[in-house]
């Protein structure tokens, strides 16, 4: 006996659950609900909700104090609690997982992948894969200054042209470029070494003179057991800090009452060329660029470390577009391997104090805070720069063929076209304020080391002597002037 299966008609959907009985409730309507209520009628004299009499929990000066005075992450370390700081060895704050290996004979294009994957933002160079001992650093500069070789933005001197040539020789038969060549492009970071005894004192006296990192060595020996960087040492204090009394009541003072940073930046307008960007930072010797739109407003910031979205050959079109647009791609970036919208965190003001300055820069893992002449926003956090889709998206021209291969990485990366292009003047820039200055890792370090009783380098001096460094280097910039076309420099 077979079974017929069959679904239910509409007419079956429509009827009562009793079959039996032959009144159907659709056809007979109720005087209750003879008219159908509205959204707006069936809200009507419901009573409102609690949150529109809800009392803020933080009233605005204790908001403001919070801002002034955050909070640190977690508790102190019970190692150095009771302890004076300048006494603690560089050693005690060294990881050696955060060491990574590299060879001068390895390719670039080995070293850049390991560099990315890795998340460092430092190698160290040995001869041999048997070795402890380092003899140079491969970093996000160093990458940078080759992108630009490679497509061609960088041009020898007369002196050094035979070498140049004979590296885009071996970049356009495909033969592997080493390390040793590449590094040979220039150098722009001092190579420092410490023993791991040495106390806190030597490091932050070197820090406050512009050196970024420093390499720490076993005692007597050139064995390398960790890697100390400016970040480090300023989280290291910002956490600790209540354990060291020198330097905790300078937290609570504003930037300019410590009169610290500087008041001549270097800037670009977001119109501009990415490629006129990085050319820039390299000429200059900087490790990141104000993006600011043409009011001078503070709409974005550019580092040497988001050059690692540029290592795809399918990438290089967004050399030619604006900088604006890269900003762009760099947010969506990070907000895909977050899985949240990410803002950037990159600016202060003249009355900000030094631990919401502290907070912000170990916060973001940034190097540097932008100082506005207008206030922040209660939330500190600026909005990300509009990406408006009735913008059109502009031609781009490819590099030309004769370039050198780039180094191929597998960074996320995002489509030229995913992204709208947007125009400097369509920012709404005055959020954050015009670029009055900035306050780096090197300026905090400094006023911690005067603070101590100590003598460290004018971080001024370091900064002259890296940009003369930086533009008596075999290479230079193919363009005529980018400085004077598309830099801001602000001195008051």
């Amino acid at each position: 006996m077979s079974t017929n299966l069959q679904a239910p008609s509409s007419e079956d959907l429509r009827s009562t659950p009793s079959r039996s009985s032959s009144v159907r409730l659709g056809h007979t309507p109720s005087p209750l609900q003879s008219h159908r209520q509205s959204f707006t009628e069936t809200l009507r004299g419901h009573p409102p909700s609690p949150r529109a009499t809800r009392q803020p929990s933080l009233s605005q000066a204790q908001l403001q104090d919070l801002l002034n005075n955050p909070p640190t992450n977690g508790a102190s370390d019970p190692r150095f609690v009771g302890r004076d700081w300048q006494t603690i060895g560089v050693g005690e704050l060294c990881r050696a997982a955060d060491i990574r290996w590299v060879e001068f004979d390895s390719g670039i294009e080995d070293a850049t992948n390991l560099l990315i994957n890795s998340g460092a933002h430092v190698l160290l160079v040995r001869h041999q894969k048997d070795e402890q001992a380092a003899y140079a650093t491969y970093d996000y500069r160093d990458l940078t200054q080759y992108l630009l070789f490679a497509t061609g933005q960088l041009q020898p001197d007369e002196e050094h042209f035979p070498i140049f040539t004979s590296l885009a020789k071996k970049a356009q038969a495909g033969h592997m470029i080493p390390l040793r060549d590449a590094k040979s492009l220039g150098n722009k970071e001092p190579f420092m070494t410490l023993p791991s005894t040495a106390n806190l004192t030597h490091a932050i006296e070197v820090f406050g003179g512009g050196v970024h990192r420093i390499v720490i060595v076993e005692e007597g020996t050139d064995n390398v057991i960790g890697i100390l960087s400016q970040l480090r040492l300023v989280r290291f204090l910002w956490e600790n800090g209540r354990s060291f009394p020198t330097l905790d009541p300078l937290y609570s003072q504003t930037i300019k009452e410590l009169g610290i940073g500087s008041q001549q930046t270097i800037s670009i307008n977001g119109d501009r060329a990415l490629k006129e960007a990085l050319t820039l930072m390299n000429h200059e010797g900087l490790t990141s660029l104000a993006v600011v739109d043409n009011e001078s407003c503070v709409v974005g910031n550019i580092s040497n470390v988001d050059v690692k979205l540029l290592t795809k050959s399918s990438s290089a079109p967004l050399l030619d577009n604006t900088c604006i647009h890269f900003i762009s791609v760099i947010l969506s970036t990070r907000g895909m391997n977050d899985g949240k919208d990410s803002f950037p965190v990159f600016h202060i003001n003249p009355y900000s104090t030094l631990a919401h300055t502290v907070a912000k820069l170990v916060a973001t893992k940034a190097h540097r805070m932008w100082v506005t002449d207008s206030p922040s926003p209660s939330i500190s956090a600026s909005p990300s720069p509009s990406t408006p889709h009735s913008l059109s998206q502009p031609s781009v021209a490819h590099p030309p063929s004769h370039q050198a291969s780039l180094p191929q990485s597998n960074p996320p990366f995002l489509p030229l076209g995913s992204t709208p292009s947007v125009s400097a003047s369509a920012l709404p820039g005055a959020q954050a304020g015009r670029l009055a200055g900035v306050v780096s890792l090197t300026d905090i370090l400094n006023l911690f080391a005067r603070a101590s009783g100590l003598h460290p380098t004018d971080p001024d001096e370091r900064r002259r002597q890296r940009r003369r460094s930086s533009s008596s280097s075999m290479v230079r910039g193919s363009g005529e002037s980018v400085r004077s076309s598309s830099v801001s420099s602000l001195k008051r």
